[in-house]
């Protein structure tokens, strides 16, 4: 029999679509196996606040197909010290909880990982846009938000095309330009500029030049936010192009919305694996799914690898953007 009868629930850092359908599912799986389960409000600030409230069914109706979290986010600058983590372990601890699922991104992982190592039972999902969690093929969200900035871009090339005109889209993405990647295969971008492939701006301006010589009158261009502003971009081309390109920055509508069914089964299978690992005694783990099958890897190792970047569909953007 499982020692662990009662765990919390957090979301922390950034939202993404499907983080309610994660928590759902958290939820609706620690009540089917008879545990007590707890929502920790806005984050690691509510675990310092000592800010839990108990969940039941009716806490997670009607909430799979929402976007953002109804336990709110936070970013928490008191965590980050020892002090901090000390004493969100003795708030758990004090409240009798056995183990802690941390919903988000790599800053939320680092402090699953902090509480970890004070002897707390830790799981941690990767909810981010960004893709940029490593040992999963996706992350929670990232799949809606390649939808909005194809939506986005479709739209653009119809205005574009009217007007002769090329468009650069700016999307998120620091430090992982999944998101340029994948949305701008699936719109057909004719140029992709991520963090982790070094761009030549006299390279764009002159395949820019090709298009409009072999009759292309627009182009889409479409830029991870860690690579290059758009507005840098623009002004590159400007330079060396006969163009006036339209700068668009999607900016935060990238985590809004109503998730895809993939995020929300990609959420409800992480969610409830997560509660079956802890009652099996799994503690400082992330979860994560790689080519259907649902994973288990060392925190510890996820928060010190860097997800490697897809160049074979990178590649091919490439090929296919003539």
């Amino acid at each position: 029999m499982s020692s662990v009868k009662s765990i919390a629930v957090l979301t922390s850092g950034g939202d993404s679509q499907g983080m309610n359908a994660a928590v759902r599912a958290v939820v609706r799986s620690a009540l089917y196996h008879g545990l007590e389960v707890y929502g920790v409000q806005r984050g690691y600030q509510g675990l310092l606040n000592n800010d839990l409230r108990q969940m039941d069914l009716r806490s997670v109706g009607d909430i799979i197909q929402r976007g953002g979290t109804i336990l709110q986010t936070a970013r928490c600058k008191e965590f980050l010290s020892p002090e901090g983590q000390q004493q969100g372990a003795d708030v758990l601890r004090d409240r009798g909880i056995d183990g802690l699922v941390v919903i988000g991104g790599d800053g939320s992982y680092q402090g699953a990982n902090k509480l970890s190592k004070l002897g707390i039972k830790t799981m941690a999902l990767p909810g981010t846009i960004d893709n940029d969690i490593p040992f999963t093929d996706f992350t929670i969200g990232f799949d809606t938000a390649v939808s909005i900035v194809v939506d986005a871009i479709n739209k653009l090339r119809d205005t574009m095309t009217s007007h002769e005109r090329s468009s650069i889209v700016e999307v998120m993405g620091r430090r992982c330009g999944d998101i340029a990647l994948f949305a701008g295969l699936a719109s057909g971008a004719e140029t992709i500029i991520v963090p982790e492939v070094p761009f030549d701006i006299d390279l764009v301006a002159n395949r820019m030049k090709d298009n409009f010589h072999s009759g292309k009158r627009h182009s889409i261009i479409v830029v991870a936010e860690g690579a290059s502003t758009g507005d840098e971009i623009g002004r590159g081309l400007m330079e060396r192009c006969d163009v006036d390109p339209r700068v668009t920055v999607l900016g935060h509508v990238q985590r809004g919305g109503n998730p895809t069914h993939n995020d929300r089964i990609l959420a409800s299978q992480l969610g409830d694996f997560a509660v079956r690992m802890l009652m099996e005694g799994k503690s400082g783990k992330g979860c994560g799914i790689i080519r259907g099958e649902l994973t288990l890897t060392d925190i510890e190792k996820v928060v010190n690898t860097k997800k490697p970047f897809n160049m074979e569909l990178y590649n091919l953007a490439l090929r296919l953007s003539l």
